[in-house]
């Protein structure tokens, strides 16, 4: 027998046992605060067009899609987000609906990243995505919610970082950078490669002033009191409102009470180019990266036929479970396995006994023979 048919391809990986138990128990938690807030589920298909994930949509690069064909010759890959998806299927079903939607999902997605990147190309998502909506409100509720989501699984000890990419782009804009140099200058920011920033900067020729504002955007995250700062040092109206939004949603959260958990860091940037104005993402220990990200993207669903404000966030299953599992912390206390064991004569008997147990709640094997090692669980 080939090795290759008992083990998984680079990037992927099976889950079972007490892992698998532990992931259902947060997944579970996680949707009962989804749907206390009125989110409603929804399910797209694991595989789309290609356009619905195209350079023009923003997306994923499309060297990172699993792509394949139809029958048509059509090109088809599979999903590596949601909100595409999402945003697609809204655009089709809720075209002439006005009232705002709320929409919660949950499913894995696909990233043909390299393997030197030692990351999952395959991995679980849950989140919610609010559509019709672009008040402040808004925007506080998606941070409230993921405070509540992350406490609600268990976690205790992580932090929100919020942003606005609005920000960012009035200082690209005063300096006159055009498009490219832009997406450019986020990549490299995005990596805290700010040499590279600066080199880029001076080989673009952009004025003193502006360039020593757009480095400086590095130094501006912290308590609320880096939202003053960020204030200061600029002078262009479209960041300036950036920076009043983000107080504004601040002064929400404290009404939430939340406001504990939020930091601001207008460095913030997003390899999604669909993000248009505030950015988040949630950190904690044990993992290197967020194990939550969101944000507005209110140009997206026009992309589809449908002009709509929207905001949302994503959380990755699989890091969140990482980073719980290094904290010492418990979704769900593990149910014991109940073995009840019966010879042929005693089985009826045995039978009501695990029928009884079970709609009690417990957990119960029902076992055609009696083994020493398992007396510690045995009952009669």
């Amino acid at each position: 027998m080939s090795k290759k048919l008992v083990h998984t391809p680079e990037g992927v990986r099976d889950i079972y046992g007490d892992e698998e138990a532990r992931k259902l128990a947060v997944e579970h938690l996680l949707s009962e605060k989804f749907h206390a807030y009125g989110y409603r589920d929804i399910q797209t298909p694991s595989f789309e067009f290609f356009d619905v994930f195209s350079r023009e949509i923003g997306t994923t690069p499309s060297k990172e899609l699993y792509k394949f064909f139809d029958k048509e010759g059509n090109t088809l890959v599979l999903r590596p987000d949601f909100t595409p998806s999402i945003a697609r299927c809204a655009a089709k079903y809720f075209m002439e609906e006005e009232v705002p939607i709320r929409f919660c999902y949950q499913g894995n997605t696909f990233t043909n990243t390299s393997n030197l990147q030692g990351k999952l190309k395959e991995t679980t998502q849950m989140g919610v995505e609010l559509i019709g909506d672009d008040s402040i409100y808004a925007d506080a509720e998606m941070i409230a919610l993921m405070i509540e989501a992350l406490r609600h699984a268990g976690l205790k000890d992580f932090q929100i970082s919020v942003g606005n990419l609005e920000y960012f782009k009035g200082i690209c804009a005063q300096a006159g950078l055009d498009e490219e140099t832009e997406l450019t200058l986020r990549e490299l920011i995005s990596g805290k490669n700010y040499f590279g920033a600066e080199e880029l900067l001076a080989d673009r020729k952009v004025a003193l002033p502006d360039r020593e504002i757009l480095l400086k955007t590095s130094d501006l995250f912290g308590s609320v009191d880096a939202l003053k700062e960020a204030r200061q040092t600029v002078n262009n109206e479209r960041s300036l409102q950036a920076i009043e939004r983000l107080e504004q949603v601040y002064q929400v959260l404290c009404s939430y009470g939340v406001e504990k958990y939020v930091s601001f860091d207008l460095t913030m940037l997003s390899k999604y180019n669909y993000y248009t104005g505030i950015l988040f993402k949630a950190y904690t220990y044990g993992v290197g990266d967020a194990v939550l990200k969101g944000g507005r993207y209110n140009t997206l669903l026009g992309r589809f036929g449908k002009n709509a404000p929207a905001i949302g966030f994503m959380i990755a299953v699989d890091d969140l479970l990482l980073a719980m599992g290094r904290q010492n912390v418990t979704a769900a206390p593990r149910k014991e396995i109940l073995h009840i064991y019966y010879q042929e004569e005693t089985f009826e008997a045995k039978l009501k006994e695990a029928v009884s147990l079970r709609e009690a709640g417990h957990c119960v094997v029902l076992t055609p023979y009696e083994s020493p090692e398992k007396k510690g669980h045995e009952m009669q």
